[in-house]
């Protein structure tokens, strides 16, 4: 029963949260941003400039960044290119009161004991950020270049589920997308339809 709850869940969200056009384009400078994290720190993307970025948009409640999270897709993901010098920003855009969101020591925790490895957990609560770069949905991913432009963004792969069994399945859009433009080659799908739970405003 709980399993088909949280299907529901995911359907409704894909339901409530339809592709929409982003307020940024692949081969378009990043709009910059100063976000704080978790810990009080503030942190620019422009401060990155010489670096590859990823922005993950999160919201821990919704059963699509459950489903990369509890399949260890994410972290490995986070691990594996901080490794290489990225800087993976989390970003949460929720509104205060509204689900997914809590306090920042608790955030910590839960960001512990899932084992994950952001560079930083940043706070978006006005949701200015999300709003200018167009995120509708949670896991929505952008891949910015170390020029600042955009060469990536959209879902993280592409199975459209909130079934963690379709991980090892999917396409990686996120993955390729960093392979590719850390090679210096042409990045295959620079745009997907994101999909997930809505942000919430």
């Amino acid at each position: 029963m709980k399993k088909l709850a949280v299907f529901a869940l995911a359907a409704a969200c894909l339901a409530a949260a339809p592709f929409a056009r982003a307020e940024v384009a692949v081969g378009q400078p990043a709009p910059d941003f100063t976000l704080t994290d978790t810990n009080g720190r503030k942190h620019s993307l422009s401060s990155f400039k010489g670096k590859y970025v990823v922005l993950e948009w999160n919201n821990a409640d919704c059963p699509f960044v459950v489903k990369h999270y509890a399949s260890n897709n994410m972290q490995t993901l986070q691990k594996t290119y901080t490794g290489k010098g990225v800087i993976w920003l989390t970003i949460n855009s929720g509104a205060p009161g509204k689900d997914g969101v809590y306090p920042a020591a608790e955030l910590n925790k839960m960001t512990q004991a899932k084992g994950a490895a952001p560079t930083a957990y940043l706070l978006d609560g006005d949701g200015k950020v999300g709003k200018a770069y167009g995120a509708k949905n949670t896991p929505q991913m952008f891949v910015i270049t170390p020029e600042g432009k955009i060469a990536y963004m959209g879902a993280i792969d592409s199975i459209r589920s909130a079934n963690k069994d379709d991980v090892p399945k999917a396409t990686n859009y996120v993955k390729a997308a960093l392979d590719a433009t850390m090679e210096g080659k042409p990045v295959a799908t620079p745009v997907s339809q994101p999909y997930g739970c809505s942000v919430k405003y």
